[in-house]
C-alpha cells in the first residue's frame, strides 16, 4: 500500500480528460483514470480572479511512476502550469491495491 498514491489532475474539458486518461491508462502509467465533469473552480491566474468549469480526473497508481505522468501530461495537457499533485493511499482493499500494481508497468 505505501507505495500506491493517487493523483488529481483538472483540465479544460471533458474531452481532455478523456484523452489524458486514455493515454495514461494505455501506456501503463495508470491503472485507472475516474473522470468527473463538469467541476467548478475558482482560483487566481496571472492576476485575474478565474471561475471556470474543468474537469477532474482521477489517478490511481504507483508512488514511483509519478515523474513519468507529470512529464507525459505536461507533454499532452493544454495549461501552461496544469493542478497535478498527489495523496497517498493509506488503506484499501488487498485485491484492488494489487490490480493496481499489476496494471501499472
Amino acid at each position: 500500500m505505501e507505495n500506491c498514491i493517487v493523483i488529481f489532475i483538472t483540465t479544460s474539458s471533458l474531452d481532455e480528460a478523456k484523452k489524458l486518461g486514455r493515454t495514461l491508462v494505455e501506456e501503463k502509467l495508470a491503472a485507472c483514470s475516474n473522470i468527473m465533469s463538469p467541476v467548478h473552480s475558482i482560483y487566481h491566474w496571472q492576476g485575474e480572479l478565474c471561475d471556470d468549469e474543468e474537469a477532474l480526473m482521477v489517478l490511481k497508481t504507483k508512488r514511483e511512476l509519478f515523474s513519468q505522468i507529470e512529464t507525459r501530461v505536461k507533454e499532452l495537457h493544454s495549461y501552461e502550469v496544469p493542478e497535478i499533485i498527489a495523496m497517498p493511499i493509506i488503506e484499501g482493499s488487498e485485491n484492488y491495491l494489487s490490480w493496481l500494481k499489476n496494471e501499472t508497468q
